[in-house]
């Protein structure tokens, strides 16, 4: 499978790549800055891109079986990623590609009916900032009819960790462990992402993963 990766550089999408190439799969790797990727395989190539310039995404994109996006907006630019969602979404349907896995956030899922974890008392005001704007890329995506988009919210907790190809997956609720606990290693998270991209179950919606 060709698979066309936005953000391989960060935390989740370094790990993605490592998957990816371990599964036999060419990677091309659109970052903004290629010093940054520190893998080197046959099989993947680097190309510099910009998710804000919609021509510039279908450029790059085009001829690929799929497009994983791990982009991640900079610290106090949260927002960007909302408009970071609409150039993606219309570059990808330019270049005729029309599978579209996204990393979403965790601050959309539900504890309850009708409350979101965002929304509750305990979720920490720092990280508040990029899961409404995760919430309002979730929103972007939702609208669109004509792409064949999946986006991946992550437990409450993710972080790098051990790849132990298990995890259990849920759609609009947060998925808990028996201690009321909701966790994933970024390595597993990745594991869930390349399964859904190989064997797609989620068409047009968001699931979650965790542990």
């Amino acid at each position: 499978m060709k698979i066309a990766l936005i953000g391989a550089t960060g935390m989740i999408g370094q790990r993605i790549l490592k998957e990816a190439l371990s599964r036999g799969h060419e990677v091309t790797a659109i970052v903004r800055d290629p010093s940054r990727v520190k893998v080197e395989s046959e099989r993947l190539n680097i190309v510099t891109g910009n998710i804000f310039d919609e021509e510039s995404i279908a450029r790059v994109v085009r001829g690929h079986d799929l497009v994983i996006s791990a982009f991640g907006p900079k610290a106090g630019e949260e927002q960007a990623l909302v408009e970071a969602t609409r150039s993606l979404i219309n570059g990808v349907k330019k270049s005729g590609v029309s599978r579209l896995l996204s990393v979403g956030g965790a601050g959309s899922l539900e504890v309850e009916p009708g409350v979101q974890l965002v929304d509750t008392p305990e979720f920490p005001d720092f990280i508040k900032p990029i899961a409404l704007a995760h919430r309002d890329a979730l929103e972007i995506y939702r609208q669109e009819k004509e792409l064949n988009w999946t986006s991946v919210s992550p437990a409450a907790m993710i972080e790098p960790g051990e790849r132990t190809g298990k995890y259990r997956t849920g759609t609009d609720r947060l998925v808990v462990n028996e201690q009321g606990e909701s966790r994933i290693s970024a390595e597993d998270y990745a594991v869930a992402i390349l399964d859904e991209a190989e064997n797609p179950r989620f068409y047009r919606m968001r699931f979650t993963v965790a542990y």
